[in-house]
């Protein structure tokens, strides 16, 4: 059993201080394709404006994917 600590996070999620920009970048820049790869298969199951909301979040996610793989090629530039 996993003791509680005195000073507990305040949202359910925590990050190991010792993870590098690199590696958070590499993940962030996943969970955006597969977040995107959501967003694409729901907007082909649903018509009319709830499509448009879901291409909507598509082309949003796709914008963010850019700017966090242009940051992780700043940081980590390819040999």
């Amino acid at each position: 059993m996993i003791k509680d600590s005195p000073n507990p996070p305040a949202t359910p999620f925590t990050l190991r201080p010792e993870l590098g920009s690199e590696t958070l970048l590499a993940n962030a820049s996943q969970d955006l394709a597969c977040l995107n790869d959501i967003a694409a298969h729901l907007a082909f199951e649903v018509e009319g404006a709830q499509r448009n909301v879901a291409l909507g979040i598509c082309r949003m996610l796709e914008g963010v994917q850019l700017m966090v793989d242009k940051a992780l090629d700043q940081t980590h530039p390819a040999a």
